[in-house]
């Protein structure tokens, strides 16, 4: 894994390599496991939360840069964040496919897992889960990227901690 990892990283631009680094540091000490994969576009290197086998982001190469593809499940508990992103990236998230799924669940392969219903900027959007939000890294973006990534990490602990906690009657 390693040297997946360090092959990765050579083909990351030299200005983000700090930052690719600490992301990878970040999700592997909280509980995601790094699956690296080589494809003809470069890497895909994901990062799968261990509690639940689920891909929380996926760094992907694209001609414009290297891209973070969020999959943020639990965007309704924090949508008001996506408010403070920089305009270039809402932009992104607006003109991102819409999730035919959504809109009529016969209109899209039924194995596709459906996306996300969310509000930017006053309108609700209902996006393609891997379309929606995959900021381009910069150092415009990457604080926000890692905002992005920590809320998204506190609200899953939240449900996950919401899930074991017995029910109990209060007691005066």
């Amino acid at each position: 894994m390693d040297e997946k990892f360090n092959m990765f990283m050579e083909t990351v631009d030299e200005r983000f390599r700090s930052f690719v680094n600490q992301i990878n540091k970040y999700l592997t000490e909280n509980g995601c496991k790094c699956d690296i994969k080589s494809q003809k576009s470069g890497y895909v290197v994901s990062y799968i939360l261990n509690s639940s086998k689920r891909t929380l982001a996926t760094f992907i190469s694209r001609k414009t840069g290297m891209k973070l593809r969020i999959y943020p499940e639990h965007i309704q508990d924090y949508q008001s964040f996506l408010d403070t992103l920089p305009e270039k990236v809402k932009k992104e998230i607006k003109k991102s496919s819409v999730c035919k799924r959504l809109i009529n669940p016969d209109d899209c392969n039924p194995k596709c897992v459906m996306g996300y219903t969310f509000s930017l900027d006053g309108n609700q959007y209902q996006k393609c889960r891997y379309m929606a939000f995959q900021p381009t890294l910069s150092e415009e973006n990457n604080p926000y990227i890692r905002q992005f990534l920590e809320n998204e990490l506190q609200a899953g602990a939240d449900y996950d901690y919401q899930d074991i906690l017995p029910t109990h009657p209060t007691t005066q």
